[in-house]
C-alpha cells in the first residue's frame, strides 16, 4: 500500500500507511518519537490526516512520556549485559570502540556531553548490537531446552528488534524473540519463553492459556507477568 509522509505544524512529521488487515484508526509514537498512522482501506488519507490533528495533545504527551524515560549514561556506572560491561570515556578524537575479552569502552569526543542525543543515540546502537549477540548466543538454546523439558515443539525461532513485545508465537509455531530479553533476570527471560511455548497449544490469552502456563511456572503465571510490566523493551 502507498505510504505517504506529511508534516503537521502542530505535530512534526507524520508517516500514514493503509492496511488492508487495519479495522480502525491507529496512532502510534516510535521510540525515536517518529510517528505512524495505519488506517483501513476504507478511510481516505484525509480522514486519518484530521483524525491525527485532533489527537495532537495525545502526541504531545506520548513523546514527553518518551523523552523521560530517555536513557542517561555516566562515566561513573559502567552498563553491565549478560556478557560485558560497557564503560564510558571522554576522549579527543572521535566517537570510537575499543573492545576486550569481556569489557567495551565507548569513547566519545570531548566537546560533547555523554547525554548528547547523537552520542545517546550512537551508544544505543552499539548496546543494541551487543544484546542481539547475546540474544543469538543465548536464547535459541535456552528455548529448545524449555520445549525439550515441556514437551513443546514450534517450527523456528527469530531475534528481533522489536519496540512493542517481548515475544510472539505466529499461526505456524514460528517464535520472534526480542534482543531486548537480554536485559531480563534469567527467571524473566524463561517466563517469557514459556509463554511464548504455551502459545503454540492456545493461541489466546484465555482462561486455557493460563491455566497452562501456570503449570508450567509453579502457579505463578499471573505474578511473573506482573514483574515483566516493571520492565519496558525500550531502552
Amino acid at each position: 500500500m502507498p505510504v505517504k509522509t506529511l508534516y503537521i505544524p502542530s505535530i512534526g512529521n507524520v508517516t500514514f500507511s493503509q492496511n488492508a488487515r487495519s479495522r480502525s484508526i491507529r496512532l502510534r509514537v516510535k521510540p525515536d518519537q517518529t510517528i505512524q498512522v495505519t488506517f483501513p482501506l476504507y478511510v481516505t488519507y484525509r480522514e486519518a490526516l484530521r483524525f491525527t490533528e485532533q489527537h495532537a495533545e495525545w502526541i504531545s504527551r506520548q513523546k514527553a512520556k518518551m523523552e523521560r524515560r530517555a536513557p542517561v549514561f555516566s562515566e561513573d556506572h559502567p552498563l553491565k549485559t549478560r556478557s560485558y560491561t560497557i564503560c564510558f570515556k571522554k576522549h579527543p578524537g572521535k566517537f570510537a570502540l575499543k573492545q576486550t575479552k569481556d569489557q567495551i569502552a565507548v569513547f566519545y569526543p570531548e566537546q560533547h556531553s555523554l547525554n548528547d542525543p547523537e552520542i545517546v543515540e550512537k551508544i544505543l546502537k552499539v548496546v543494541t548490537a551487543v544484546y542481539r549477540l547475546e540474544a543469538r548466543e543465548y536464547l535459541p538454546g535456552r528455548l529448545a531446552l524449555l520445549a525439550s523439558q515441556h514437551g513443546f515443539r514450534y517450527a523456528g525461532v527469530t531475534i528481533r528488534n522489536n519496540s512493542s513485545n517481548w515475544g510472539s508465537c505466529s499461526s505456524r509455531n514460528t517464535i520472534s524473540l526480542n534482543l531486548h530479553l537480554m536485559k531480563l533476570p534469567d527467571r524473566l527471560i524463561d517466563y517469557i519463553l514459556l509463554h511464548e511455548l504455551a502459545h503454540t497449544r492456545v493461541k489466546n490469552h484465555g482462561p486455557k492459556f493460563w491455566e497452562l502456563l501456570d503449570t508450567l511456572t509453579a502457579n505463578q503465571a499471573k505474578m511473573l507477568a506482573k514483574e515483566v510490566r516493571r520492565h519496558s523493551v525500550h531502552f
